[in-house]
């Protein structure tokens, strides 16, 4: 696959172009793009942050961010990243907000193939076929609960900031309540009002989010369990298996290298000097 600049990428009046990046860690700066963007996760874990939430991207899974969405990603461990830039007018019916989704191994193989082909690939040959093939199928993905929401309110965004930054707290909604000089009851309505989601299951989600991004870095259980405030390893697993559908050492089993260890040409990038 031969490289080409960014810019290419997102200049083509192809409806769909692809691109491999490997990474060793770090993070991008806050930046949008022209197209939509389904950023997936070949091998390894991305966080992929927003204004609005954030979402942890582990091996099989993508997210979906439409045109001119200001974001940034962060690499927890080395992360083999597979992207799709699609041209806005080319996907209507796809979301209008970023959302997690479940990739199928049919897209997976449509992200090779094009990938195997030029970036500006012959739009009426075999590759205009794999690229409007892959839009078809994007329609039919599943969309898994791994969003982390983040209120507007301004002193419940920091807040949350502050649970997310000290996932191991253990403060009541009445002792946050106390903190923010209001009641309980009106700081419960303020969460399922900005989120969507009461406390309780706010916080446990920012949790799952911490959690997967030392789970694929290969911290043990028991410790990921420890940082995370919980009394054991067992009540964490049994938290992790009822929101997941599967236990944490299974999680990433068979689902890293999906697309790690194919044979595509991708650039290693060195940071802070990002590729975009």
């Amino acid at each position: 696959m031969t490289l080409c600049h960014d810019g290419e990428y997102q200049t083509l009046p192809h409806p769909v172009t692809a691109k491999a990046r490997n990474y060793r860690g770090g993070e991008t700066p806050i930046h949008s793009h022209p197209r939509a963007q389904l950023i997936y996760a070949g091998s390894g874990v991305m966080r992929v942050e927003t204004e609005v939430g954030c979402w942890v991207v582990p091996p099989v899974r993508g997210v979906w961010i439409p045109a001119d969405t200001a974001h940034r990603v962060i690499m927890l461990g080395t992360v083999e990243m597979r992207t799709l830039y699609i041209r806005p007018d080319a996907a209507p019916g796809l979301p209008d907000t970023c959302c997690l989704l479940e990739v199928s191994p049919l897209l997976r193989a449509l992200i090779l193939a094009l990938l195997d082909e030029p970036v500006a690939y012959d739009r009426e040959g075999r590759a205009g076929q794999i690229a409007a093939l892959a839009l078809c199928e994007l329609r039919f993905l599943k969309i898994p609960a791994l969003h982390l929401p983040m209120p507007g309110e301004r002193r419940l965004h920091r807040l949350c900031e502050e649970l997310i930054a000290n996932p191991e707290s253990r403060e009541t909604l009445e002792t946050l309540a106390e903190q923010q000089a209001t009641s309980s009851r009106t700081l419960a309505r303020q969460f399922q009002r900005e989120t969507g989601m009461s406390f309780r299951q706010w916080r446990q989600q920012a949790r799952l989010v911490e959690a997967l991004g030392h789970l694929a870095s290969g911290v043990s259980v028991a410790l990921v369990a420890e940082r995370l405030g919980y009394r054991s390893a067992s009540a964490f697993a049994a938290m992790f298996k009822r929101a997941l559908g599967l236990e944490p050492r299974r999680y990433f089993s068979g689902e890293a290298g999906a697309i790690a260890g194919e044979d595509h040409e991708a650039a290693d990038v060195e940071y802070p000097s990002l590729n975009f």
